[in-house]
């Protein structure tokens, strides 16, 4: 699958940027805010968004991709619908946390840090959910699943 937008879906969407570049025009150090508020209408920054708001605010490429790659809140490649965090903190991985990750990777056919073919799970690896007394956990968007089993697994995901 491309990462990448085409000629004409970037056209359609140029309006929105302009409306977001005219917002910060005068604005010193607003160019995380710009990036925030086009990832929030695409989902995620493809190379000819950047480019596009790099000529447009006259800010170098290579400053944005500087930006884009140093903070983990930026994307360069499409994100899933659903984004599912799997502690493997202390006490997650003493109660089988890498059980629910192999299980998670091996019903979606994906691995840590990947996008499902059909763009409804991102899969992502964390070191606490802050909720270790739920121990293993998963969190998928906003919600949290705990005491997980392996054999949970499928149905939580069915619901997504």
């Amino acid at each position: 699958m491309s990462n990448q937008l085409s000629e004409t879906e970037v056209k359609l969407n140029k309006g929105e940027i302009d409306k977001i570049l005219e917002k910060y025009e005068n604005e010193a150090g607003s160019l995380i805010p710009i990036l925030q508020e086009v990832q929030e209408i695409h989902g995620y920054l493809p190379e000819e968004i950047l480019t596009y708001i790099s000529e447009h605010s006259k800010v170098p490429l290579s400053k944005i991709y500087g930006i884009v790659t140093f903070y983990a809140q930026f994307f360069l490649v499409p994100r899933g619908k659903n984004t599912i965090k799997i502690c493997l903190g202390t006490a997650c991985h003493v109660k089988g946390g890498k059980r629910v990750l192999a299980r998670v990777e091996k019903v979606l056919g994906i691995k840590t840090g990947e996008t499902s073919s059909d763009l409804k799970f991102t899969l992502e690896t964390v070191r606490c959910l802050g909720t270790y007394f739920l121990a293993p956990v998963m969190m998928i968007n906003y919600d949290y699943f705990g005491k997980l089993t392996a054999e949970r697994v499928s149905s939580i995901l069915g619901q997504y």
